[in-house]
């Protein structure tokens, strides 16, 4: 397998783009002969579990996917697990950034009371570790039997510590430990569980490995090797968050497309460099395009892999963001329309840093559509609970909306409210409730100042505040501010 030839030293060789592009074809066409998929009545059978693949694209915003807007270029193998499946208007993100917004996913809570609530690094690597004492999605499908890997950006704990991955309830870990490397995509290690790998091929300037393409590997050998067990593949891509790198081939497709462009300078050497700051770039809006292109890419070969192994018809496929569009390393949101008809981007609690795309798709219990419930990452550990007919924690703020995947919209719960909080850039508060958004910035300047109030039925952009005529509303949801969250030692919320 290539995993194990990645193990013995081969990296390089078996990893260059053009062999793997051929490895993955030739894989496919072995496993076309695997077995016929699993009938309608095979999916009603318990004692065929459903497997869930969990892509988590970062920092992809609302209007990136075509079947969400975007005009500039395609997502040919989104939009076709979009046509099989179910398209979500009003999913929103844990967080505005990346570690709360994991730790909300991974603990069905919050940000008022998941443990990692900010973006808080760890020396040498890593970020905050979540403790041994918080359960995880992860660690309630692996006690109930399922094949448990982890392909991509992790972020809730350096290695070894009580956040690896490895010890939040996933047997298989490959990719970037810490959120801040993975800013960049010819890195110069990966981890490989708790073993460091180092990339020679990356070493000083050098850019022979391209991360996005050993991870991606890594992720289709996951669902081989367990084909025959249930799974639960969690793929939290780097892609396509800063820097702007992608095959010299794509970008090149894309560059008549752009015109002449303004190149982005980065910082392509020094001290730092491949641990934060950012390479140039000389056709940035064609990278961009390339680096969305790239993911598109997986996704299909992730698609076209659960069919050659006729796993399509009992595995759950989601494709999500984990917050919106970034303004870094020469990304140009503005000109993609990457938020599409929304306010804001990265770090904002408008709509435009925290409403995300959601896919999801099971042929054959999914029926293809689209849904405007309002559902939220931390509905998706009830949800992923009730899929496997397991009762989840009492203590989770989300609520299960397999109901309204499954079509049965008279059983499906509705939140009362959704509540976000940021903990950088002095602090912001937001709250959904109905048709109401309430956000307040400089939070810590002015704990309980004014609220900004939205009505999201007629401004789903957020142009015009309406708290001046709805003084009985804000007050409703200054309520629910002050209530939501509870007290946090390694978050403090307030002034710093």
């Amino acid at each position: 397998m290539l995993f194990h030839s990645l193990r013995a030293g081969l990296h390089v060789l078996c990893f260059h783009r053009l062999q793997s592009a051929a490895i993955t074809a030739l894989l496919l066409l072995l496993l076309g002969s695997c077995g016929p998929a699993p009938t309608l009545d095979d999916l009603e059978d318990t004692s065929v579990p459903v497997n869930i693949v969990y892509i988590l694209a970062d920092d992809l915003g609302y209007g990136d996917l075509s079947c969400y807007g975007q005009q500039h270029f395609s997502t040919p193998n989104i939009d076709r697990l979009a046509r099989r499946g179910m398209l979500f208007t009003q999913h929103y993100s844990g967080s505005t950034v990346c570690a709360p917004s994991r730790s909300s996913l991974m603990t069905g809570l919050h940000t008022g009371h998941t443990f990692i609530r900010g973006n808080k690094a760890m020396d040498p690597e890593g970020q905050y570790p979540i403790p041994d004492s918080i359960y995880t999605l992860a660690e309630l499908l692996q006690d109930n039997g399922y094949a448990t890997g982890a392909f991509g950006k992790w972020g809730l704990g350096p290695p070894a510590s009580t956040g690896d991955p490895n010890n939040q309830g996933f047997t298989d870990f490959f990719g970037y430990n810490c959120q801040r490397l993975a800013h960049n995509y010819y890195p110069r290690h990966l981890w490989d569980n708790q073993q460091k790998m180092e990339l020679p091929g990356n070493a000083g300037r050098a850019k022979e490995i391209y991360a996005p393409d050993l991870i991606h590997e890594q992720a289709l050998a996951f669902i081989t090797e367990n084909r025959d067990r249930p799974f639960f593949l969690f793929y939290p891509s780097q892609l396509p968050h800063a820097e702007l790198a992608a095959a010299d081939s794509l970008v090149t497709m894309f560059a008549e497309q752009f015109g002449n462009e303004t190149p982005y300078r980065g910082t392509d050497d020094g001290p730092r460099y491949r641990e934060g700051p950012y390479e140039s770039a000389a056709r940035p809006h064609a990278a961009f395009a390339a680096m969305v292109t790239t993911l598109d890419q997986q996704v299909g070969q992730i698609l076209d892999t659960l069919e050659a192994l006729g796993l399509t018809d009992h595995t759950l496929v989601v494709f999500t963001s984990d917050n919106g569009p970034h303004l870094e390393g020469g990304a140009d949101p503005d000109f993609f329309d990457s938020n599409g008809p929304l306010r804001g981007y990265k770090r904002d609690l408008y709509e435009g840093g925290i409403r995300v795309p959601m896919i999801a798709s099971l042929p054959g219990r999914i029926a293809p559509g689209r849904t405007d419930h309002v559902s939220a990452f931390w509905d998706v550990f009830p949800t992923l609970a009730e899929l496997i007919g397991v009762a989840p924690p009492d203590s989770l703020d989300g609520l299960s909306f397999l109901p309204t995947l499954e079509g049965r919209t008279a059983d499906q719960r509705q939140h009362g409210y959704l509540y976000w909080e940021f903990h950088e850039r002095g602090g912001r508060q937001a709250v959904r409730a109905g048709r109401w958004k309430g956000v307040r910035y400089d939070v810590f300047a002015d704990p309980d100042g004014p609220l900004e109030l939205y009505d999201l039925n007629q401004d789903i952009g957020e142009t015009t505040d309406v708290a001046d005529a709805h003084p009985d509303v804000v007050e409703e949801l200054k309520a629910i501010l002050r209530n939501a969250r509870t007290p946090s030692a390694v978050f403090p919320f307030g002034a710093r």
